[in-house]
């Protein structure tokens, strides 16, 4: 098993976390600890979804991106730009005006995400005709394959092993300069990302050894600048340009819920927020749910909309988008078809390698040590009180029975414990505070501590 650690985007700042609990409470893979009163990730069980930096109440949960003044090391400095960028804005703000702010803030070149979802949609369909188990899982959300990769790993298979929109787009336009006859040390592709998954996928893609972006730039960042300047100028419809965001009405859609399942064959199922789809998946793994051919799986709700780097409403971005999707399909207006000849390449670039299991929630790789240890932690489970409070620094009490088994905690930990172990007398006054202070930080309980409370809403 690969024991190399996942790059992951999401950080802790550790001036501004207080250990309020909320960050571990609603992790879907109980990759949190609370110590020394600071919240910390552990890294090879982090999935990028972004549930603990929406639930901060300090912001002390932050991404790191690329500075944006990298896209100057290159003379073609290309955005790839996610059709929920533009549904950020409003109706009245035409697609041509959005690029040519992108432009005078430096890209040279702006181009869907979704440039290439018909070729990605042909080959997930030829998918089909293999002998694959089913259901086959769509490789479009980063957040989602590592999730499989670490706490379903009999399901890698069935993701379907092809390159999601990000790549195939930089593939294609990539290429498409390289023609022109651009010096490809000179081309610069960056992706606007509206989750952390996606950065995490750029610094450390599933399946391959290097990216084809060369940076990400936060879509909130983006957005804001753009909204800055679109907000301080007299608007002029700009010309449409063979780089307008000229999408189909499905590549509109391709990344809210249901753009690739209506698109698919067969029984086809799409399940958007992570804890749903843990939910679904778990069926999955105990064969609840048969005769289904296809997942669409998405980690935020209402799929990319709903991405924690997004500024606007998800719900006026789906509606938006869908608008805009409907409006094409009424006028008949198709986008701009890519030449043959990049269809072929780009099909020839799709597949990836194999995705790997990385089950690092296992308690041993060994799977005679793995049940012996899951009889231990059952085993500690009776001692403790079974009500999930997160006093011990650990989420509940199971991940704390499983930190125990680890050689990570002591029953101590539980406050429940210290209270019996101090009325046996079997641990000191002392010992129990010092046990809170080393979860908590010392100055706790102190007066005025920097914390959220009625006299500090800040």
């Amino acid at each position: 098993m690969d024991k190399e650690q996942f790059y992951h985007a999401l950080e802790v700042d550790k001036e501004l976390c207080y250990g309020c609990t909320h960050c571990m409470t609603v992790c879907p893979t109980n990759a949190i600890r609370i110590h020394d009163g600071v919240a910390s990730i552990r890294k090879n069980w982090c999935v990028d979804c972004g549930e603990c930096m929406k639930a901060c109440p300090v912001d002390a949960i932050y991404v790191e991106q690329d500075d944006f003044a990298k896209i100057f090391n290159y003379d073609e400095r290309v955005a790839i730009l996610p059709s929920v960028f533009i549904g950020q804005f409003s109706k009245q703000i035409a697609e041509s005006e959005i690029i040519d702010v992108l432009q005078e803030l430096g890209f040279t070149h702006v181009i869907p995400a979704e440039a290439a979802v018909e070729v990605i949609n042909e080959s997930m369909l030829e998918e089909f005709n293999d002998d694959r188990e089913k259901p086959l899982i769509s490789p479009f959300c980063p957040a989602i394959v590592r999730l499989i990769q670490v706490k379903f790993p009999g399901l890698v298979n069935n993701i379907i092993p092809i390159k999601p929109p990000i790549d195939t787009s930089a593939v294609y336009f990539r290429q498409r300069l390289i023609d022109e006859g651009k010096d490809p040390e000179k081309i610069g592709i960056f992706y606007v990302t509206p989750c952390a998954a996606k950065i995490a996928t750029v610094k450390n893609p599933v399946g391959e050894d290097t990216s084809y972006v060369d940076g990400v730039i936060n879509m909130d960042f983006l957005y804001n600048k753009v909204y800055h300047v679109l907000k301080t100028k007299d608007l002029v419809k700009a010309q449409e340009t063979d780089e307008n965001m000229n999408l189909s009405s499905k590549g509109l859609i391709w990344s809210l819920t249901e753009g690739e399942a209506d698109h698919m064959k067969g029984r086809c199922l799409a399940i958007d927020e992570i804890h749903n789809v843990i939910s679904f998946l778990e069926k999955v793994e105990n064969d609840e749910i048969v005769n289904v051919d296809f997942l669409e799986l998405r980690a935020c709700d209402q799929s990319c909309a709903g991405g924690v780097l997004l500024s606007e409403n998800r719900f006026l971005t789906v509606e938006r988008l869908k608008t805009r999707a409907r409006r094409l399909e009424e006028a008949g207006k198709k986008a701009p078809v890519i030449e043959k000849k990049y269809q072929s390449y780009i099909k020839k670039q799709l597949k990836v390698g194999k995705v790997e299991p990385r089950s690092m929630m296992v308690l041993d790789e060994d799977m005679g040590v793995a049940l012996k240890k899951m009889e231990r932690v059952r085993r500690i489970m009776s001692f403790l009180p079974g009500i999930d409070c997160g006093a011990c620094g650990a989420p509940n009490c199971e991940s704390l029975a499983e930190d125990i088994v680890r050689k990570e905690a002591h029953l101590s930990n539980c406050v429940f414990l210290q209270r019996m172990m101090e009325k046996k007398r079997k641990i000191s006054p002392e010992r129990s505070i010092r046990i809170i202070e080393e979860t908590w930080g010392k100055d706790r309980l102190d007066n005025d501590y920097n914390k959220k409370n009625p006299n500090n809403e800040s």
